[in-house]
């Protein structure tokens, strides 16, 4: 087994990092962090439980941390990083300069150059900036990135269309609640309302979709030259980020032929991965949050509502934006990586 921490461990995202670590085939979380002032309790009594199952006993009993290179036990393979993006910044290279990997879901660095964003089943090559980012910091670890949960949502079935021409894409984004975290948005802002502006998400749509759509030379990633725009907005559902997505494409491709694209999306034989990795549906109002945010265990991509357009196609697509959007994503990636012999 793979011995495995997690930074950030009581918060939303963190507690979906337990959840999902829980009874993995080969992980075993040994190590929790978080705040100084959680440091020295137990888990049970730092973490004001949120998720739907209870927390594991084993890790129920485990001492918080504090999230320093000297806290962490050297036996700890891999670490999974839930912290806040400023936290973030300021650890996580310590940590890999310390000679850990850390598979993060924190939105810094994610367009650095060095830095691996990844998405397996799309871009799992481009892991091989570790290499490059080890010779330019010295590190004896690793940073590795997923995107965040708006982009996971749409880039699979993006990379789907890239052989159509993919040449401008426009979407229109209705994420759920969860997506701010516990204490993002107040009941009395988002009942009976939907707030059409989220900040710093557009620009993440923005550029990291044209990131881990890139090409790896072996040396840099060449970004894709899509146009991405996006338009991101709050909704009162709890989890599941539902997207409106209008492709641009150079070829012409009927509504079957997308479908059929879309349903032959590449897989991958990890403990995590969802096959299919997209979920097409036939009809016109689906994908939905309340009954398709689950698939795959919350780790599939669901797409639907497919029509041709004067210039393309426009579609709809969700996922679970905490499970397949953050904390699943950066499992996934670990599995990657243990995989791929980066441990």
């Amino acid at each position: 087994m793979v011995s495995v921490g997690v930074l950030g461990a009581t918060g939303a995202v963190g507690q979906r990092f337990v959840q999902l670590l829980d009874g993995h085939e080969e992980f075993e979380l040994t190590t929790v962090t978080a705040s100084p002032e959680s440091a020295g309790e137990s888990y049970r009594d730092a973490a004001k439980w949120r998720v739907d199952t209870p927390i594991p006993e084993d890790v129920a009993g485990l001492e918080v941390r504090a999230t320093d290179p000297d806290e962490i036990p050297d036996d700890v393979d891999l670490l999974f990083s839930a912290l806040p993006s400023s936290v973030a910044e300021a650890v996580e290279g310590d940590l890999c300069e310390a000679g850990y990997v850390v598979s993060s879901n924190s939105s810094n660095e994610r367009t650095a150059d060095d830095v691996p964003l990844v998405i397996p089943e799309v871009n799992e090559d481009h892991l091989g900036l570790i290499d490059v980012q080890r010779d330019e910091r010295g590190w004896d670890g690793a940073l590795v990135k997923n995107p965040n949960c708006s982009t996971i949502t749409m880039v699979p079935t993006l990379s789907a269309l890239t052989g159509f021409g993919l040449e401008t894409v426009h979407v229109s984004t209705l994420q759920a609640v969860s997506g701010a975290g516990y204490s993002g948005v107040t009941s009395m802002e988002i009942l009976d309302n939907v707030l059409p502006h989220i900040g710093g998400e557009e620009e993440k749509m923005e550029t990291e979709s044209r990131k881990l759509l890139g090409d790896f030379t072996g040396s840099e990633v060449v970004w894709h030259d899509v146009d991405v725009s996006a338009s991101c907005n709050r909704v009162p559902t709890l989890d599941g980020h539902l997207e409106n997505v209008w492709a641009e494409l150079s070829e012409n491709p009927t509504v079957d032929e997308v479908a059929a694209a879309f349903a032959a999306a590449p897989s991958q034989d990890l403990p995590s991965g969802p096959d299919p990795l997209i979920h097409v549906f036939d009809e016109p109002d689906r994908p939905q949050p309340r009954l398709d945010r689950m698939l795959g265990n919350g780790m599939a991509v669901a797409a639907g509502g497919i029509q041709q357009t004067e210039s393309g196609i426009q579609y709809n697509t969700l996922a679970h934006n905490t499970i397949r959007g953050a904390a699943g994503a950066s499992v996934l990636n670990g599995e990657l990586l243990a995989r791929e012999g980066w441990l």
